[in-house]
């Protein structure tokens, strides 16, 4: 989704809110991310002072493996995200949102957001016991023979 922001830049007090989803389908190219729902962008940008702020929320639901018993998930996240957004930027600056033309590319920031926001180990509860490195059995639904035993 392309905003143009040369009103918001140019009105202070100026703001367009936004609500819509990016599909499953679109986030296909995403490796190692399996989605199970659209990804909700729900948001505003405005104008305060003469700073153009864009807050917005993401949520959305994501199939995964537990990394320690590989039992399937279906994961809801929701995550709320803020940037500044200016006209053009002197030099390197990782801090600010750079509108090119006047207008930003949403799908392209919330996407980055969101692959920042994502945990890189994911588990089914933070006490999961994982699998018998033997005979690979699920440990969370009991004991099996090769479990070792502390003395």
């Amino acid at each position: 989704m392309i905003i143009n922001l040369k009103q918001l830049f140019s009105i202070t007090g100026e703001s367009k809110d936004f609500d819509y989803s990016i599909e499953a389908a679109e986030l296909s190219e995403i490796k190692g991310c399996k989605f199970s729902s659209p990804v909700s962008v729900k948001g505003r940008i405005y104008n305060k002072a003469g700073v153009v702020y864009l807050k917005y929320n993401l949520s959305f639901s994501m199939l995964a493996e537990c990394d320690r018993c590989l039992k399937e998930l279906d994961i809801p996240y929701s995550f709320d995200c803020d940037h500044i957004v200016v006209p053009s930027v002197s030099g390197d600056n990782d801090e600010y949102i750079v509108a090119d033309g006047e207008s930003i590319e949403l799908n392209e920031i919330a996407v980055t957001d969101m692959l920042l926001q994502i945990p890189t180990k994911i588990l089914c509860s933070e006490d999961c016991k994982g699998l018998c490195m033997i005979c690979g059995c699920d440990l969370n639904e009991g004991d099996c023979e090769h479990q070792i035993t502390e003395s």
